[in-house]
Parts: C-alpha cells; structure tokens; sequence
C-alpha cells in the first residue's frame, strides 16, 4: 500500500473569497500549526490552492484526527509523494493497485505544472492501460472500489487514494470574537461549533448561582468548553459570572410568570458589558425559535430590546432532533446531559410568561437597584481559560 509521506490539503470555500483569499489562507496556516503543534517533526508548505505538510516520520493517523477539527479545510488527503516522472507515477500506481485487493478502479489525475508533457486524460488513460494490462481489475468510474488520484507538480507529483472530509467553513478567527452565553445543556456548546464554522473566536460566559448550582454543574460547564476550544485554536476563555444576588431579587420582585424574562434581560445586560470589554463584537445564544418560554418571538424581542450590541443565534431555525444529532457528532451530548443543573433549572418557573412586554418587565426592574447588582457581578467574575481535553491543565 501507499507509503504515506505528507498530507495533502484542499481550502473549498476559502478559494471563492478573491482579494482576501490570502488572509483566510494565513489564518488557516496558523490555525494548521498551532493544533499540531505537539508534532515538532512536521513541516509546512502552502501555495495558492493547497497546503502540504510533510510528516517526516510523524504518525499520519494522528494528524489526521487533529486535522478533522480545522475549520477552513474542505478535504485532506494523505499522500505518497513521487518524481514528476510517467514511469515513475505509472509503477508506483500499478504497485498500490496490486496490493489494494480491490477489483475495481479509477484514476483521476490533476496536472498542476502545465508544462508536464502529458495533460490529465492522457495520465489517466496512461497509468489505467499499465493497471489493465497487469492485473485482472477493471475500471468502474461510477462507483469504483479503489480511487487513484495523482496531482502533478513541477518536481513532485502526490499520489492518493482516500479523500477525507475536512470540516468546512472558515478558519476560527478570522471573522472576529464573539461572546457565547454557555450553559450547561445541549444547546450551545453546538451554537459554538456553528459559530466557529464561520471563522468567529468564542470566548464564553456562563452564569452560576451557588449554593444553589454545585461544584459538578460548574466543572459540566468548563468541560464542555474544555471539548469546543479544539476547534477554537486549542483554547476557549470562560467569563464564570455568579449570578445568586440577581437572581433572588428577580424572584423577590416579580414572582413566577416574569422570572425568567427578567433573568434572561439581566443576563444579556451582563453579556453585553464582558463582550464589550473583551473585544467582542457581539454575543451569542443557543436559542431555538419557539423551544422554551424565553425564546418566543416576543420573549427573544423584549429580552433583545435592553442592548445594543449585535445577538447572534445559530440554532435558532434548528429542532430539537437536529440540534442533539449534531451534538453527538461533535461529541458533546453526553457531557450535556450529566444531571447537574445550571442556574435556569433550578429556578424553573412553572407559569412563564411567552408573550411579554417591556413595559411590564420595566416596572418589575424598577423594584429592585439591577445596575449595582450587575457591576458587582461583574466586578467578581472568574476568569478561567480551558484546553482541549488530552491537555487537561486548566489555566
């Protein structure tokens, strides 16, 4: 089989972004190196449409599950690299073939150096004809069991036969920050991953109200922050704000129905004020249209209408199936669903409000002095900064 000696990776969408394509490439280098950055043996090499890394003895099935949470590569594959000479490419071809033990194939071959004296077809028809006549496998370009790619270069050609699936998008940065309202359920760490897909640097803040939330639902939190930040460039700040005060005098002045409208205006006040000292230009929220009391129409206008800063909601046209099928997929699910309660939880209401108004939520805020309350929260938040799991120091 194919002695793999680098990886050969593809942009997809960052090669429609015209003038700009350079930053997006740049931003993926050094997203790229960063998470391989355990690997020191590993040499980079980009160009307009692809970027190589050679592995020079690294393990290829590592870097492989590295390069699977890189936002930015649309595929990769891992590569045997070969003389730009036909006889060369043709017997290294003919050798992988033989020893696939597969029965059928197709060749798909790129040439890059145009000066190459062969064009595309006349490398498929030329290698596929050497296949034939030395083996019993037959060309199926349907729906082959084997695939042979080949991408002639000036003075390497690579040779393939897998292409794995990168995970799109932009690369995590490049788009600017964003604040994240994390809480301990399903719902955002999946809104973060979205965000990160379109090239946005998470940083989170979660709310918290001991003695009535535990040790247990604040380490869910961090732990699920501690997964996302792999696909945030290794690391993920989390803004721990205690929010008990706050939320006792909610209750105290507005009872059952308003509690959670409150809550939610308070929290995205607080949100507001730590996106706007950390350098982020908006903040962001798991919400789905229509799953709980707080994301009605109304609700999500009245709790929007005491901000200014731009709210971004990912999941919000996503159900319920959806939103849990990609938290598998990403991992995060069963982290999720540990029984330990955040703040909205245990005070769940039993009569929310679904359609409220500003006027009646203004005159419950009028009972109590938020504005000092909200200082003082701020004032004490924790600042932590995780690391992808396999790191596990917190810093």
């Amino acid at each position: 089989m194919a002695e793999f000696d680098t990886v050969l990776i593809r942009y997809g969408e960052l090669t429609t972004k015209g003038k700009n394509r350079k930053d997006f490439i740049r931003c993926l280098d050094r997203n790229i190196r960063r998470i391989l950055s355990d690997y020191p043996d590993l040499t980079f090499q980009r160009n307009y449409d692809r970027f190589y890394i050679r592995l020079n003895g690294t393990n290829p099935d590592a870097v492989t599950e590295k390069l699977r949470k890189v936002f930015g590569i649309s595929s990769f594959s891992l590569t045997e690299r070969v003389d730009t000479d036909i006889d060369v490419i043709t017997a290294r071809c003919l050798e992988i073939a033989k020893q696939s033990g597969k029965h059928t194939f197709k060749m798909i071959s790129r040439r890059h150096d145009k000066s190459f004296p062969m064009n595309s077809d006349a490398i498929n028809r030329h290698v596929a004809g050497e296949i034939l006549r030395n083996t019993d496998m037959k060309v199926d370009v349907h729906h082959p069991e084997l695939e042979l790619r080949v991408e002639v270069h000036t003075y390497d050609t690579y040779l393939m036969s897998e292409k794995i699936p990168g995970a799109g998008g932009y690369p995590t940065g490049i788009n600017g920050k964003v604040l994240l309202m994390l809480s301990g359920g399903i719902d955002s760490p999946v809104a973060a991953y979205e965000l990160m897909k379109r090239g946005l640097d998470v940083e989170a803040i979660h709310f918290a109200s001991p003695p009535y939330t535990s040790e247990n639902a604040r380490q869910k939190v961090l732990d699920l922050a501690s997964m996302m930040s792999e696909y945030n460039q290794g690391r993920m700040k989390v803004h721990m704000v205690e929010f008990t005060k706050l939320q006792l005098e909610i209750y105290k002045a507005a009872g059952d129905p308003y509690a959670v409208t409150l809550m939610r205006r308070m929290m995205v006040r607080l949100a507001q004020a730590c996106a706007e000292a950390n350098g982020c230009l908006a903040i962001a929220t798991g919400e789905s249209l229509g799953q709980v009391a707080s994301q009605t129409l109304e609700s999500i206008a009245c709790i929007n209408s005491v901000i200014s800063i731009p709210v971004l909601r990912p999941l919000i046209c996503m159900d319920k199936v959806e939103i849990i099928d990609l938290s598998r997929k990403i991992g995060t699910y069963e982290t999720s669903i540990l029984p330990y309660e955040d703040c909205c939880t245990i005070f769940d209401p039993k009569n929310p409000v679904t359609k409220p108004t500003n006027k009646k939520a203004e005159s419950y805020e009028k009972l109590f002095d938020y504005s000092s309350m909200i200082e003082e929260a701020l004032e004490t938040a924790e600042l932590i900064t995780v690391t992808p799991p396999e790191q596990e120091d917190y810093l």
